[in-house]
Order: structure tokens, then C-alpha cells, then sequence
């Protein structure tokens, strides 16, 4: 399944630039789900919807979403319930885990009284992910969009499984699993019966989820729109959400410009405003294309609400050439973009999400051996936006340690790099280059 996350620097319309390009793909015939994290109300006033209704059933076994609703032909729109998906979730580990609560004296919680923790929205949207994908053929989604939290809490989510999943190896190796074999044992000699074979398989059941999650996020059908309103402030924050991406991986499909003003305005004010949105826009152009597409929105001069037509607007019928064209006067605001009627009209402009096999991504690290010119290996990592105040790396074992800005990842050294020393690094072009020095305790002798 296709699936676009749509996020990007705070309040510079991301639910605006989801839900124009659900209705994109919508309009070109494709089933698609427009699914917001936010909880605030704001999707359900742009839409022009009631409030989300809850999915009938058990909580245990509800989608984590609220019930869709249908916008448009093709098109449906919900929104992530984690209250309702978190008592859920609670309730079923309190029964899959009843003996050791018991064991305890614990008094189990009530669904009633259960309320969402902070950070269980990520967890939360994550699950809505990689519910989507598991829909049986021809009852779920060809497109799903995501209106995603602003661009460090998306890096930061989209992190999550590969992190989550990490600290359960090093907590919960393989080889402790054995273990289970002696429970039986173990617990007649305390005299006490051991905690359920349900416990043990929680840890279990988190990987797979955490692996299913990874995959979703890793595949190549799974992609990044980046909206910003051009600015100075913008700019920098901007760079920081693309290093952030290109360092988990992530792929940027597009930098959409939101929100711009109408130029060559006669109002001083306006005009100043315009000029300043230009040379951002500039520079949004220098660092992103051709590599990754810049798209631009003008300004509605107004808050959107509703779809409008959510068909594809017809080209007017052309008019025969006249002797003497009317003569128009320009108005104050008038420039070479106008503000369209509706978010219908944003649609053409954003663009739907081009097909995209699904799989896993290409691996964008990549060594290059240079035994033979300079006697190392070159590790080549992109992180396009990095610079080199905001960046460190740590050799701990066979992994290294990036931190570039806020975002930290830990990553698994190449069989081949893990028997070599790290002799330099150095930031060029967008790419961290690592060079790494054969040991010559650990590398393999010449015959």
C-alpha cells in the first residue's frame, strides 16, 4: 500500500496539504484513507465533519482508528483514538498477565477508569500504521495519508520501533528464552507458581509488532511531504527535520511551500512580506531541487473549509480573440498567484502520490573500499541539512553512534568495518563520510 506522511515546520498547514493530497489521489481513482493523529478538532473543521464516532466491538479488537468517514468518491477520513486504543491495549495485558497480578496482590484497573498516558500517542498513530497494512485485499486502501505531528516529533516516532525494538534484545536476549524450560521446575521448588506462559509471550508479540512497523516505515512505497511556510525561522528548522529523516532513512518525495502571498503588490507592507517569502522560496529551490521536488501554495486569504468540488476542475471553454481586449486596472494583492476558491483547488497543485513499488528501501549506506589508493574503508552515510556543530559519532563495539542536532541513532557496523579502527570522519556535500583502518589483529592475513 502506498502510504504518504504528510508533516513539516509548527502551524505551516500540514493538515491543510494532507487533505489536498488525499483528495489528489482520490481523484485519480484511488481508494484512500486520510488518517489524522491530531486530537484537537482542527481535521474534523477543515473537513467539515461531526466529531469521530468509536468503532463498535471490544476495544480489544477495534482498529485504532475512529469510524471513517466518506468525504468524497473514493476518499474517507478518520481520526487516531488512543484513549479508546490504550484501555484497550491495558485491559488485554492485564488479562494475558492475571497469574503474576495475582501472584502480587495486584487489584487490576478498570477500563472506566483507565486515561492515555503522555507518549502513548505515538505508540498510538504507529499501530494505525501498520493497521492499514493488513486489511484483506479489496476491503482496505490503496493510498494512506498520514497528517503527522510536526517534523522532530515525526523523526522521533518514525524512530521509535528500531529503538524499541533494541532495547528488547539487550533487555530480553534469545538466549534467555531457554529459561522457559525450567519454569516448571523453578516453581516447585519455590512452592509458588511461576508468572503465565502468556507473560513470557508479550515480549514476543512487541518484536513482531515492532518488526511489522519497521517494515512499513523502512519500505519504499512509504514516503515524506515536508510543508513549510518559506521564512528565515522556517529555513533552519527545515534543515534540521531533513537531517533527521535522511539519517533514519526516511524518503522526501516533496517540500511543498505553503501559504504564499500574491507578488508585485502596490501595498509597501504586503509587498515586504512577499519579497521576504521569495528569497526564502529561493533557497528552498537551491537546496532541495531537482533532487526532491519544491511545490507551491498560494495563500487562500482565508481558513479553507470543506472540500469544495472534489472533482477535477475543467479548463474553461476558450473564447474567440477579440480586436480590442478589455483593458483590466490591477487591485492591491493582485500577483502572479491567486488564491484559489477552495481546498479542492490545492489538489492539482500538491499532486497525487506517484506509484511506488512496496518494498524495502535500497540501503543508502554504503562502503567503498579504498584499501588499495589510501588503505581504508569509506563508510558513506547522507544526511543532507547536517552540519558539523551538530554533529557527533561514538565507536561503541560494533556499532556507531550518530547524533546529528536533536536525533541520535545507533547503528550496526558492516561485518567488514567491525574488524577496523576508526581513523577520521568528515562532513562534504551533504555526506558524512567515515574512513575505517583494518586492524591488523582482527583483519584477515594475506597468504
Amino acid at each position: 500500500m502506498r502510504t504518504v506522511l504528510v508533516t513539516g515546520t509548527g502551524g505551516a498547514g500540514r493538515t491543510t496539504v494532507a487533505a489536498a493530497t488525499a483528495l489528489a489521489a482520490a481523484r485519480e481513482g484511488q481508494r484512500t484513507l486520510l488518517l489524522s493523529a491530531d486530537s484537537d478538532g482542527t481535521p474534523e473543521a477543515l473537513l467539515g465533519i461531526g466529531a469521530p464516532r468509536s468503532a463498535p466491538g471490544r476495544s480489544a479488537d477495534r482498529l485504532p482508528w475512529s469510524v471513517p468517514v466518506e468525504l468524497a468518491p473514493g476518499l474517507w477520513a478518520a481520526r487516531v483514538v488512543t484513549d479508546e486504543w490504550f484501555r484497550g491495549e491495558l485491559t488485554a495485558l492485564q488479562e494475558r498477565g492475571h497469574g503474576l497480578l495475582d501472584l502480587l496482590g495486584a487489584t487490576p484497573l478498570d477500563g472506566e477508569e483507565l486515561t492515555a498516558l503522555p507518549g502513548v500517542e505515538a505508540i498510538a498513530l504507529l499501530r494505525a500504521l501498520r493497521a492499514a497494512q493488513t486489511a484483506p485485499p479489496g476491503t482496505g486502501w490503496d493510498v494512506l495519508v498520514v497528517d503527522m505531528p510536526p517534523a522532530p516529533d515525526t523523526v522521533a516516532l518514525l524512530a521509535l520501533p528500531e529503538q524499541l525494538r533494541r532495547y528488547l534484545r539487550r533487555l530480553l536476549p534469545a538466549e534467555r528464552q531457554a529459561a522457559r524450560a525450567l519454569r516448571p521446575m523453578l516453581a516447585q521448588l519455590a512452592g509458588v507458581p511461576m508468572p503465565a506462559q502468556k507473560l513470557y509471550e508479550t515480549a514476543e508479540r512487541w518484536e513482531r509488532e515492532l518488526a511489522a512497523v519497521q517494515g512499513v516505515v523502512e519500505s519504499e512505497a512509504t514516503t515524506v511531504r515536508l510543508v513549510v511556510e518559506p521564512g528565515p525561522l522556517a529555513d533552519r528548522a527545515l534543515r534540521t527535520a531533513r537531517a533527521g529523516l535522511a539519517l533514519h532513512g526516511c524518503r522526501v518525495e516533496a517540500v511543498i511551500a505553503n501559504r504564499l502571498l500574491p507578488t508585485g503588490s502596490s501595498d509597501p507592507w504586503l509587498a515586504a512580506l512577499s519579497g521576504q517569502q521569495q528569497d526564502a522560496l529561493k533557497e528552498l529551490y537551491e537546496q532541495w531541487a531537482p533532487t526532491v521536488p519544491v511545490r507551491e501554495l498560494p495563500h487562500l486569504g482565508r481558513d479553507p473549509h470543506g472540500l469544495g468540488d472534489p472533482r477535477p476542475a475543467e479548463p474553461p471553454p476558450a473564447e474567440p480573440p477579440t480586436a480590442d481586449p478589455p483593458t483590466v486596472e490591477p487591485r492591491p494583492g493582485d500577483g502572479a498567484r491567486r488564491a484559489p476558491a477552495g481546498l479542492a483547488d490545492l489538489a492539482g497543485a500538491v499532486g497525487a502520490p506517484a506509484a511506488r513499488p512496496d518494498r524495502p528501501a535500497p540501503d543508502p549506506w554504503t562502503v567503498e573500499d579504498r584499501l588499495a589508493e589510501d588503505g581504508v574503508l569509506l563508510w558513506r552515510l547522507p544526511l543532507p541539512g547536517a552540519d558539523r556543530d551538530g554533529l557527533s559519532l561514538v565507536r561503541r563495539g560494533d556499532e556507531l553512534i550518530v547524533t546529528v542536532a536533536p536525533f541520535h541513532r545507533v547503528l550496526p557496523l558492516p561485518s567488514a568495518l567491525r574488524r577496523c579502527t576508526v581513523s577520521g570522519a568528515g562532513l562534504r556535500d551533504g555526506w558524512l563520510q567515515v574512513r575505517f583502518t583494518p586492524d591488523p589483529d582482527l583483519w584477515p592475513k594475506r597468504l
